[in-house]
């Protein structure tokens, strides 16, 4: 009788243990390379025989920096979608990017996010002159987090709180700065340019007459970048000219695609506007440097350089 009663006893154990829950099975992506399909709104990762795809419209990925601990959130729905595919054979972005995708190897198993929140924290990506310390950026890398996913898999229902998709870099053109040495200044105000095509590199002075004046320096004049002394580098879609800024009101064309606004600067420290002045016959020819002078839009910026040349300005009394 006491075998038999054990065998009662571990069966009852056995029962009572077995409560419906499914095994938990896992998938991990974090340390694979993100890629996008050149003609499809699908970033994917592959593994082996294993695949991930997020289906995202790229309006969803922001070309600034997310503020601390405020990442993007993104719910699933009907258009964005979160796939996981294992396949019988090694698999590439060609069984998914194609207009007609090819059909080998085949999907063995597909579990599908049926609910979720994509949590996306982007941080700009920069390139760095080691000689002037210049910084330009390069691209935004975007870490993405899928938050309280539930997949449908074949077994069943499987819910985690937290999954690592990992990091996905759009990268972006460097703004060329193309600019040569001869600046204009505006016939309407007291704003100075640098221009090259659709490119614009404007100082606006208040005190003009002080930091300009028609004399030779021993040292140089200096004053910082402030709400009175303003620089802005602005992007256009097509070419622009001095014109541009003294008509009233400002032209709907070109469209300014980027504006970055130079920070405040400190006295010794950053944002310094410097002006050597000299004399050419009956010109006077103004230099001006521009030192440790950051430009930022929205959240992001970069580092103009310890020493920038901005051009120089000739004058006649």
């Amino acid at each position: 009788m006491k075998p038999i009663f054990l065998m009662l006893l571990l069966f009852f154990i056995t029962a009572a243990c077995d409560d419906g829950d499914l095994t938990v099975e896992t998938i991990d992506f974090s340390e694979v390379n993100a890629q996008k399909c050149p003609q499809k709104e699908i970033i994917l990762k592959l593994k082996d025989t294993e695949m991930l795809l997020l289906e995202i419209p790229s309006s969803e990925f922001e070309s600034d920096i997310t503020p601390e601990d405020e990442p993007t959130l993104v719910p699933l729905s009907e258009t964005i979608k979160v796939t996981y595919r294992q396949y019988n054979g090694t698999v590439s972005s060609n069984n998914i990017c194609l207009e007609v995708p090819l059909a080998t190897p085949i999907v063995t198993e597909e579990w599908t996010a049926t609910s979720g929140t994509i949590e996306i924290t982007t941080t700009a990506v920069k390139n760095v002159n080691t000689t002037t310390n210049a910084t330009r950026i390069t691209g935004y890398k975007h870490n993405i987090v899928f938050r309280n996913i539930t997949w449908q898999k074949p077994s069943g229902l499987q819910v985690e709180s937290e999954f690592v998709f990992g990091d996905y870099t759009i990268p972006v053109s460097a703004l060329a700065f193309g600019f040569d040495e001869e600046l204009e200044k505006s016939t309407c105000d007291n704003r100075i340019f640098d221009f090259n095509g659709g490119e614009a590199f404007i100082l606006d002075i208040d005190d003009f007459g002080s930091l300009f004046e028609n004399v030779a320096t021993t040292t140089p004049r200096t004053a910082l970048i402030s709400n009175d002394n303003k620089l802005t580098y602005k992007l256009f879609s097509n070419t622009i000219s001095t014109s541009y800024f003294c008509t009233t009101p400002t032209p709907v064309l070109p469209v300014v695609n980027q504006e970055w606004n130079a920070i405040n600067g400190v006295a010794g420290v950053s944002g310094i506007i410097e002006v050597t002045t000299t004399q050419s016959g009956n010109s006077f020819i103004h230099t001006i440097l521009l030192k440790k002078v950051t430009l930022k839009k929205g959240l992001s910026d970069f580092y103009l350089g310890d020493e920038y040349l901005y051009g120089s300005l000739i004058t006649n009394p």
